[in-house]
């Protein structure tokens, strides 16, 4: 077979991958600090925020710090297994950080191709947070 028609064939199946949804593609979104830290302060209370905030780091991290308003802490390693834990229907509104953002891209990007429809990444994670010199308390507190 000639050379152009297995680049044909590639194109085209590709091409369906895609149109399948099956392409390596991002389809999380990115969240800066300072939005994050706006949407925390527009809440009347961390319940009533709009949004799941997850720490995808590892327990003995989050035991170390965490942003305030954090609803669960699950590794994103855990994220696929555990993801009913959230309580949060696929139209809910999920952000999700771990220490430089690494990690919960991968977290967001599973969340995300489980069905959840708006999910966000924290860009720079703990490390933007803490540069922000925005608080970070202790689980518990």
């Amino acid at each position: 077979m000639p050379r152009w028609r297995w680049m044909v064939i590639g194109v085209c199946l590709l091409s369906s991958l895609a149109v399948a949804g099956q392409v390596w593609s991002y389809h999380s979104y990115l969240l800066t600090v300072q939005q994050l830290q706006a949407g925390l302060a527009k809440a009347s209370t961390p319940d009533k925020k709009g949004f799941v905030l997850v720490d995808v780091r590892s327990p003995e991290e989050h035991r170390t710090g965490m942003i305030p308003g954090t609803d669960l802490n699950i590794d994103f390693r855990e994220i696929k297994a555990r993801h009913r834990e959230l309580g949060a229907q696929l139209d809910e509104h999920i952000v999700v950080y771990c220490q430089s953002g690494h990690r919960s891209n991968i977290a967001a990007e599973t969340l995300a191709d489980l069905g959840y429809r708006h999910v966000y990444n924290v860009s720079g994670s703990m490390n933007a947070w803490t540069e922000a010199g925005y608080p970070v308390v202790r689980p518990g507190r």
